[in-house]
């Protein structure tokens, strides 16, 4: 279908993925995406010590490498990974950006090694490892660990205060996007999330927690400052770059798999079988290796952007290639850049509420849609450690390498899963 809006053949998908929108609809539906994801994916590389631009820039060109590996089957967008800001705050303060480079294409390589591996052994030990009682906790997981970054962006400033002001405001644009999403029709009710954002953006500023000058005084255009890998002090080879980036790698191939799950449920689809998980990994792959070859931080799927399409049930994978384009044109429109870095915390944190509770309550529906039986001893056990060990955010810290809360607890979810027996009368004994 092309050429408008309607509901597809499933009653809940809007625009399934090779659907694609027409001129101005497809313009405002990739433009929410673009907005959803940049203000994470550009305070990765502000924390660390790289350009923003680039890491836009990054996100770009990786999201388009992605749809091209997966042969446009999964609409996912490519936004810079928070879980190697440690490392990399490491590595520029020792080896400087050359080193955190290395590391990035370190992390690439991994993807592509592990990606080679699933293609030679196949892929139905998935099944076995991941069934619903796995998928529906560790979706829950996933969107609820990042519950906390979306409270403290709604509640402190920048200084670590509480702000009333701010929890206003992001309670405003908490309200406003709940109620574009119940009460808007067409097309503008396909962008809820892009209004909220405008519509908190221009109450964050009647406040005056915009800067107004700083982006009436930014230049229109300005090419980001691309550093490529050799160019800074010439090349040299740096093994404890890449020893300390690449184990991570593991970490984030975990995320990866739950960021499928989540979009297989939304979409009714077996994304590890098609395309297979070996092109969505070299996918990740790729993306991260083009990251680290022009400056940026490594890169992975975002779950701001799955948020949004379980939000508005529009899948197109068309839509994510717009989003991507916006994304490389913004990195060179340097005042368009600055206006969206001015992006108030309270606004971003108001729109999160809704994008990573929809991502959690995608893992509700997955067990809820499975059935799953919670009076059986096994199934309550795997839900109850999964989503505790999770949502706590309970890590493994093994010298510099740590295990964070969503990986830790999908590997130990999927342990309980192989080692409990399923017997049909494990029941929990009803209270009497």
């Amino acid at each position: 279908m092309t050429g408008g809006i309607k509901l597809s053949k499933e009653k809940d998908i809007v625009l399934d993925i090779h659907e694609r929108p027409s001129g101005i609809k497809w313009i405002g539906l990739s433009l929410q995406h673009m907005f959803s994801m940049f203000g994470s994916t550009v305070i990765v590389p502000l924390l660390v010590g790289l350009s923003p631009s680039i890491a836009l820039f990054a996100s770009g060109i990786g999201t388009l490498l992605h749809i091209l590996i997966t042969k446009g089957k999964i609409p996912a967008y490519m936004g810079s990974s928070f879980a190697f800001i440690t490392p990399m705050l490491a590595l520029m303060k020792t080896t400087g950006i050359s080193g955190v480079q290395q590391g990035v294409i370190a992390v690439g390589v991994v993807y592509l090694i592990v990606a080679m591996l699933v293609w030679m052994l196949g892929t139905n030990w998935i099944d076995k490892l991941l069934p619903p009682i796995v998928v529906g906790p560790t979706v829950v997981v996933i969107g609820l660990s990042l519950a906390g970054a979306a409270a403290k962006d709604a509640m402190m400033t920048a200084s670590g205060h509480y702000s009333l002001t701010y929890f206003m405001i992001a309670l405003a644009t908490l309200f406003l996007a709940v109620f574009f999403n119940m009460k808007l029709k067409g097309f503008l009710g396909m962008i809820p999330v892009l209004l909220a954002i405008i519509c908190g953006y221009l109450i964050a500023m009647a406040c005056g927690l915009v800067d107004l000058h700083a982006i009436a005084s930014a230049p229109w255009f300005k090419v980001p400052d691309f550093q490529f890998l050799g160019t800074e002090k010439g090349f040299h080879f740096d093994w404890k770059a890449i020893l300390i980036m690449a184990p991570i790698a593991f970490v984030t191939m975990t995320e990866h798999m739950g960021h499928l799950m989540v979009l297989g449920e939304l979409t009714h689809r077996n994304f590890f079988k098609d395309p297979g998980l070996n092109r969505t990994l070299a996918g990740d792959g790729a993306a991260s290796l083009m990251a680290g070859l022009i400056g940026g931080p490594a890169v992975t799927s975002y779950g701001e952007n799955i948020g949004v399409m379980a939000i508005t049930k529009v899948y197109s994978v068309y839509v994510i290639v717009g989003a991507a384009i916006f994304a490389m044109i913004f990195a060179f429109v340097n005042k368009l850049n600055v206006l969206i870095m001015q992006m108030p915390l309270p606004v971003i944190g108001g729109i999160s509420f809704l994008l990573f509770g929809t991502i959690a309550s995608s893992g509700i529906k997955v067990m809820v849609d499975d059935h799953l039986d919670m009076n059986k001893k096994r199934n309550l056990m795997i839900a109850s450690v999964v989503l505790v060990i999770g949502v706590g955010n309970a890590y493994l810290q093994l010298g510099n390498f740590q295990f964070t809360g969503v990986a830790l607890a999908t590997v130990i979810g999927i342990v309980l899963n192989l080692i409990l027996p399923d017997e049909d009368g494990d029941k929990v004994s009803p209270e009497k």
